[in-house]
């Protein structure tokens, strides 16, 4: 699939199928794309638990108050440990590690839409649980969870709001881009 249909394609589904086991190795293969995102400093902070045990998966879903994966067979949970960025960027290493989460979940959601699965990324989440779950040190930051699985509704995408309402030129809130001058002239 092209980079440009995974765009497309890609959404944020709530309905699995409870019959259908994905293959592990292709949310690995999703992971490895997430690693290939930018990094600050090209210093990696984050840490992915591919998480398959049942009755971890149902707490984690409690723990997001999410009940839509708590029966998905996978999920992965993406963490940030910024500690080395802190050696080099100081007080921007927290904004520098949520910036490589962003991008690397990003990286992933298109990897598994393109490898034929589907994915929502969960941001809303009591992170004390989600930490006790996965024994997950206190200094690491959990950033997404994100169930794993084959859609089970196909529901039609929602209709995406017009990018050109967000988009300025030269300054905030300038519409309108100014030709630029013809240099034959």
């Amino acid at each position: 699939m092209s980079l440009n249909r995974s765009i497309e394609k890609r959404k944020s589904v709530r309905s699995f199928k409870k019959s259908k086991k994905p293959d592990y190795r292709k949310i690995i293969i999703a992971i490895e794309s997430a690693s290939k995102a930018p990094l600050a400093g090209n210093i990696p902070c984050l840490r992915y638990i591919l998480v398959s045990d049942k009755e971890k998966i149902r707490k984690l879903a409690i723990a997001s108050d999410q009940d839509f994966f708590k029966d998905v067979f996978y999920v992965v949970v993406v963490c940030s440990d910024k500690i080395l960025l802190e050696k080099s960027y100081y007080d921007r290493s927290e904004m520098y590690s949520r910036q490589q989460a962003g991008a690397a979940i990003e990286n992933f959601l298109l990897k598994i839409t393109d490898l034929g699965l589907s994915s929502c990324w969960v941001g809303a989440f009591c992170d004390m649980t989600v930490k006790e779950v996965l024994h997950i040190p206190d200094n690491v930051v959990v950033e997404a969870i994100l169930p794993v699985g084959f859609e089970h509704l196909k529901l039609e995408r929602r209709k995406r709001i017009d990018f050109t309402n967000h988009l300025y030129f030269d300054k905030y809130k300038n519409k309108y881009m100014v030709p630029m001058p013809d240099p034959r002239d």
